[in-house]
């Protein structure tokens, strides 16, 4: 696949993208241009090794052996992704990747996940566009089923979102979050 002369050279991260920018429109085109490959990766049935080179396509990036990714696995953009090792993802997970979202080693992910690095303004006259920003999950970190991880945010080393909880902003190492927004509940160690 080629180079995106925009996208991957342009620091987009917490800036707004208006629908008029021409970045908008690169945008689009890789998303159009993935959506063939999460399809081939969510239709039919694949060894580990050949899902994880359509994983390679989608991502631009090699692949340890020791990820593991339920299927069927959801991106939209797939450029944005970066994965450690010994990472497991259930299934269902959805990863809106435009702003970055780098998982690192040992992170369990738990069916139904969402991390969104994208998020839209709020003024009704800009909502169109919208403001990539990146989320990292850090080491042995574990999303937990049906947790949604929102854009910019970071999840410390070791720490566990409790199912259902919604990360509004940065979680510290070494402790559980839980709820609505999500707060602190315990420390892990």
């Amino acid at each position: 696949m080629e180079k995106f002369k925009n996208i991957l050279n342009k620091d987009i991260n917490r800036k707004y993208i208006s629908p008029q920018d021409e970045v908008f429109d690169e945008i689009h085109k890789i998303l159009a241009e993935n959506a063939l490959n999460v399809a081939k990766l969510n239709n039919g049935i694949h060894s580990p090794e050949e899902k994880r080179l359509i994983l390679e396509d989608i991502t631009g990036e090699k692949i340890d052996k020791s990820v593991d990714i339920m299927l069927p696995f959801y991106t939209d953009f797939g450029k944005h992704i970066k994965f450690g090792k010994d990472i497991f993802i259930n299934i269902g997970a959805m990863f809106t990747d435009l702003g970055g979202i780098t998982i690192e080693d040992k992170v369990l992910i738990g069916p139904g996940a969402k991390l969104l690095s994208v998020n839209h303004p709020s003024d009704p006259e800009k909502r169109r566009g919208i403001i990539p920003s990146p989320i990292l999950i850090k080491k042995n970190a574990w999303i937990g089923a049906n947790a949604t991880i929102l854009a910019g945010v970071t999840v410390g080393k070791n720490s566990i979102v409790a199912a259902g909880a919604v990360v509004t902003k940065d979680v510290p190492d070494n402790v559980i979050v839980g709820g609505i927004p999500a707060k602190v509940i315990k420390s892990v160690l």
